[in-house]
């Protein structure tokens, strides 16, 4: 597995994972972080979304491994398209590195992106951005 950047390790390394998570990554292309993810959390599950199809190209092929074994799955999906399909659970945490909806670059998206986001967790969910040190939460208020 390639190492991950220093700046991509410390949000993996800040994130509050816990075995047994169901955890949502928006915009993870190549999915480095959502491999580490994946060792991470053992037997839960990782959903990584992306907008574009060159990207969840490139996640599937650099996690082939997680995903034959069930831990990591993809979907193409704008996050402020996204939903939860009628077979799944909600989401305990989601996060997000450098996505324009989320990090203030598109704010009409980000508002539309986070109804979304708070619709697919758990109520207990959180949600996490790049932009702090190094990451902050996102109040859902819901």
């Amino acid at each position: 597995m390639a190492k991950l950047s220093p700046r991509l390790a410390a949000v993996v390394d800040a994130l509050p994972l816990r075995p047994g998570m169901r955890v949502l990554e928006i915009g993870g292309a190549p999915g480095a972080a959502a491999r580490v993810v994946a060792r991470r959390i053992g037997h839960g599950h990782i959903l990584v979304i992306d907008r574009s199809a060159t990207g969840i190209a490139q996640i599937r092929r650099n996690a082939a491994d997680e995903i034959a074994a069930g831990r990591l799955s993809v979907r193409q999906v704008a996050v402020e398209d996204f939903e939860l399909l009628t077979s799944e659970e909600p989401f305990d945490l989601a996060f997000a590195i450098r996505v324009g909806a989320l990090d203030g670059r598109h704010p009409r998206a980000g508002v539309l992106a986070t109804r979304r986001i708070a619709a697919a967790l758990t109520p207990a969910g959180r949600l996490f951005v790049d932009g702090g040190d190094p990451l902050r939460e996102i109040d859902l208020a819901r």
